[in-house]
């Protein structure tokens, strides 16, 4: 007994080493708008509507993973706030916020147009988004 579990160890070990040393390349689809895991960092900002505005550029330009990454850094962003005490477990739903995320579900179904279409009509939120509260 105790050679078949250490062959069956010795086994297993073999094959997550030889799968951890394979290329992971992009899925079966092979579609660039799979949403990546590792994405191309767009230029370094920390203002809402320049992330928003690079996402946009960057979908015209077909770049979906840089896209991608503007988005969640332009949402995330948009999270960064301060609220009174005893509100930290509300969420925030700010336009931005929203349409961030709508932009990523969009890009998620494969429907580029869609996204820049939300992120057109959330650029004038994004504006003000990133004044002092």
């Amino acid at each position: 007994m105790r050679t078949a579990t250490f062959t069956l160890c010795a086994g297993l070990a073999a094959a997550c080493g030889a799968w951890a040393q394979t290329p992971q390349g992009p899925s079966p689809r092979g579609a660039d708008l799979d949403l990546a895991t590792s994405l191309p960092a767009p230029p370094a900002t920390d203002d809402i509507q320049t992330l928003l505005l690079d996402a946009r550029q960057s979908l015209r330009a077909g770049r979906i993973g840089e896209a991608q990454e503007a988005l969640e850094r332009a949402e995330t962003r948009a999270l960064d706030r301060s609220v009174p005490a005893g509100a930290e477990r509300e969420p925030a739903t700010g336009p931005v916020v929203r349409a961030a995320g709508a932009a990523r579900e969009a890009l998620a179904a494969g429907n580029v147009a869609g996204a820049i279409s939300i992120i057109d009509a959330a650029l004038p939120s994004a504006a003000t988004a990133d004044l002092p509260k």
